[in-house]
């Protein structure tokens, strides 16, 4: 997954940018399907703020969380991006296994 990290109000160091790296794997192995995201890290005042938009195949998913510490921002970001991939995978997954099961024929219906 390709992940690009942009930094509002705040220099990104390394050990940021791989804290974020390491954090967005975890959505990598809940679902292969995302292809990248952009992660916004951002101070205004006291306020630390994470927002992303992941790109999966065929919907994108955008979610924002503010925290005192940014490394908290970042991993309350990550749990709440980690639900909505997983709540897609399950849509997509229940999807294909319902239209899987209705093709039945007429015999077996009588």
């Amino acid at each position: 997954m390709q992940i690009n990290l942009t930094g509002h109000h705040i220099e990104v160091t390394d050990s940021l940018r791989d804290y974020v790296k390491e954090k967005m794997a975890r959505l990598e192995r809940h679902f292969d399907k995302v292809s990248n995201s952009h992660v916004i890290l951002s101070v205004d005042k006291l306020r630390h703020k994470a927002e992303a938009t992941v790109h999966m195949s065929g919907h994108d998913i955008f979610a924002d969380c503010t925290e005192d510490d940014m490394y908290a921002a970042i991993d309350r970001l990550v749990d709440k991006l980690d639900r909505q991939v997983k709540k897609r995978k399950e849509k997509i997954t229940n999807h294909l296994h319902n239209k899987n099961n209705n093709n039945y024929s007429l015999e077996e219906v009588e």
